[in-house]
């Protein structure tokens, strides 16, 4: 099985349809799909913060769902809108704010096809994706060796939020503790959620949030190839908002 996994999208289309052709997959209506049947996984948090959300649900949904020519997994964002469209009382704001004023400004049937299409992609998601066939798994903020198999709460946390420790940056963001320096695993854990300057390959893991929307790069990483790709982002770059190790 050959395997494109893509990083956070944050609603950046433009860069990820250019993505999708950089490596190799043809537009074929509502979908793309590649020659030599590759599948891309998204690795999640494809909606907030960019440009357009609502395009990168509806090309997704027709991917994963419609066509079962892609995968994905949901991310912290993703877990956030999927609340709001539940009717939950959240904050509306760290990006939510763009996909919900996009929302906003629908008409009545097309918001009710947006919502119906990401409540039924994060519904039918796995917490986690594994492939044993690639020797890989996709978790959106990585997870440690002994949560594989485990779908508890403990675990969900992890997977959607990273490692925290409960304590946050002066501007609000999370802490995390750097859990790929301690893994030692066999499998490899490809993830995004934390933003970096340049794809972080440690110990059979590698974060491939490469921070599109933050002006860097959108990337994705080829299994059994091993294989870096990614293309500019088009968005402003903003240097505070990637970690450094």
């Amino acid at each position: 099985m050959k395997i494109d996994v893509i990083g956070d999208v944050h609603g950046c289309i433009d860069e990820l349809v250019e993505l999708l052709h950089l490596l190799g997959y043809q537009k074929n209506k509502e979908t793309f799909v590649h020659p030599h049947n590759r599948i891309p996984v998204f690795v999640g948090d494809i909606t907030d913060r960019g440009p357009n959300s609502l395009a990168v649900i509806e090309l997704v949904y027709n991917m994963v769902v419609k066509h079962q020519v892609a995968r994905y997994v949901p991310g912290n964002h993703c877990n956030k809108l999927y609340r709001y469209f539940l009717g939950n009382n959240i904050q509306v704001r760290y990006g939510l704010e763009t996909t919900v004023e996009e929302y906003q400004a629908l008409r009545q049937r097309e918001q009710i096809k947006i919502r119906h299409q990401f409540m039924t992609l994060y519904e039918e998601a796995p917490l986690y994706l594994h492939l044993p066939d690639s020797n890989m798994i996709v978790a959106h903020a990585g997870i440690k060796e002994e949560y594989i198999g485990r779908t508890d709460k403990k675990v969900r946390t992890f997977v959607l939020y990273g490692d925290i420790t409960g304590a946050t940056h002066e501007d609000g963001r999370p802490i995390r503790r750097d859990w790929a320096q301690d893994y030692h695993g066999e499998p490899w854990i490809v993830y995004g959620h934390t933003p970096v300057l340049e794809p972080r390959m440690i110990n059979n893991t590698v974060n491939i949030d490469t921070g599109c929307v933050f002006g860097n790069k959108l990337t994705a990483f080829r299994m059994p190839e091993k294989e870096i790709v990614s293309v500019q982002s088009r968005q402003p770059f903003t240097s505070e908002k990637f970690r450094t190790f």
